[in-house]
């Protein structure tokens, strides 16, 4: 079921910019939140968001827009992973220009924040983007930042920063990840632009948390249990309510900095054009929701997740309960409890009668499938070959990968490649299932089904390989672990 209308959403959310453009009468530099596609926090809380929807809006502008990458030189010294790909946050900037590029988007330059001369990974990185005839800047330190403005706001503050060439009048500040530097880098062109003469403005384009629902609202909570490990929490926007006798929901840091910023502005511009954080903001998305009680259970459902995630890296790190208990606090305020995820309880209970993991999967029509260890496979592959066959419309009983074709897999894997576990993983399982497919109209069947898993809810009693946890991203499913070590959990 949908809750969310994209269509409605891209052309408010174009015709917003195109009008804050118009009220500068020049250049606008907008600081982009969160993600620019693969925004699948979005897609989960409000059903019918589509992940790549940032960048569709974006590409109805694209005859105006530039995008400008800011990375912290420091994170490219340390070597900075973006944990849910994998890659540094250098190789992310350089998958940027090649996404953004590709979808007709005119990627100007790459800003080096907190740039230093002894910083030798970052100089390397310049050589690298300058062979690419990608053009970098480098923008520095400045002691006593944000709180000394009359230095950040002078000539050896922002004025010591590159001046960034740009040609076009919407430019857009993103970054790899948080703490790269985009409002320093909107702020500093503000200031370079004004000793230029040139009219400019700033505005900031973050989703959530969503100012014109109630700060309990789901969605928002579904923020804040996104971003424990962050600290941040929404609050009312006081400046706001000051300014307009109107309760608008923002977050702390937005909130902390605003008095600086309206310094910054004030002093750049001689006075600052916005009241409160949430002036700044252009977000729409609040007027896009068409059923609201479909992203509040989609809200719920993902704060459990965020749960359930946070206990298996605290289990998997041997870290404090930090961020689980921020997170059990959201869920005991507003009566969430874990068995509102179907999954978890089947999952549970089924473990429990047999002694064993267990994996247990929503399919899209509400039925629950699930799958135990067993000498052949995992509990993950057991459960998604049940699931296959239900979509399929294929008799439990039946066989759909035959011990003839399991035993090799299993000898390689045991006495050439080390492992000691015989039992298949879910990519192991597929290629078995694939195998099997050339000569068997069933197993052909139970493939074509794969696609129907993307969006359905799983859930298993224990901690997964890495593999298995890489595959389920996969295939599009959302899952979630019980903090438990399989080897500690059940006699297998």
């Amino acid at each position: 079921m949908k809750g969310f209308d994209s269509e409605k959403y891209l052309t408010l959310q174009s015709e917003k910019i195109l009008e804050r453009i118009d009220e500068f009468g020049g250049k606008l530099y907008i600081e982009f939140g969160g993600k620019l596609f693969d925004d699948y926090h979005a897609a989960r809380v409000l059903p019918g968001f589509e992940p790549d929807n940032k960048i569709k809006m974006l590409c109805k502008l694209k005859d105006r827009a530039e995008i400008v990458i800011v990375i912290n030189s420091n994170d490219i010294a340390k070597n900075k992973v973006r944990a849910d790909l994998g890659i540094t946050y250098d190789q992310d900037v350089l998958r940027l220009i090649d996404v953004f590029e590709s979808y007709g988007l005119y990627v100007g330059s790459i800003v080096l924040a907190q740039f230093t001369e002894e910083n030798e990974a970052a100089k390397t990185f310049e050589a690298r983007l300058a062979k690419r005839n990608v053009r970098s800047y480098r923008h520095y330190p400045i002691k006593g930042y944000p709180n000394d403005v009359p230095l950040i706001v002078s000539e050896q503050g922002y004025g010591k920063n590159d001046y960034i060439e740009t040609s076009r009048d919407l430019i857009i500040i993103t970054a790899p990840g948080p703490g790269s530097g985009k409002m320093a880098t909107c702020l500093s062109q503000l200031y370079q632009e004004h000793c230029r003469g040139n009219k400019v403005g700033y505005a900031k384009y973050e989703t959530f948390p969503i100012w014109n629902l109630p700060l309990n609202h789901m969605v928002n909570l579904a923020y804040e249990a996104a971003t424990a490990d962050l600290n941040d929490v929404n609050m009312i926007d006081p400046w706001h309510l000051a300014a307009y006798g109107k309760q608008a929901v923002n977050y702390n840091r937005d909130v902390e900095i605003f008095p600086v910023l309206n310094a910054i502005f004030e002093q750049i511009m001689g006075k600052s054009p916005y009241k409160s954080p949430t002036d700044m903001g252009v977000n729409m998305a609040g007027y896009a929701i068409s059923d609201d009680a479909v992203c509040v259970e989609a809200a719920k459902q993902e704060i459990i997740r965020r749960y359930f995630k946070a206990l298996q890296n605290e289990r998997r790190n041997g870290l404090d309960p930090t961020e689980s208990d921020k997170i059990a606090l959201i869920m005991k305020g507003n009566n969430i409890e874990i068995s509102d995820r179907k999954v978890v309880v089947a999952a549970n209970r089924l473990a429990e009668e047999k002694g064993c993991p267990v994996a247990a999967i929503e399919l899209p029509d509400g039925k629950i499938v699930t799958g135990k260890t067993n000498d052949l496979f995992g509990c993950s592959s057991s459960m998604l070959l049940n699931a296959l066959k239900y979509l399929a419309g294929i008799d439990e009983e039946v066989d759909l990968i035959g011990k003839e074709s399991i035993s090799p897999i299993q000898d390689l894997k045991i006495r050439y490649l080390g492992s000691k576990n015989p039992r298949l993983h879910i990519d192991e399982m597929l290629i078995a299932l694939s195998s099997s497919a050339a000569g068997d109209e069933n197993a052909a069947k139970a493939i074509r089904m794969l696609p129907m898993l993307r969006g359905c809810e799983v859930h298993t009693t224990v901690l997964l390989a890495h593999n298995d946890e890489k595959f389920y991203r996969k295939l599009g499913v959302h899952l979630t672990s019980n903090p438990v070590f399989k080897d500690r959990s059940h006699a297998h």
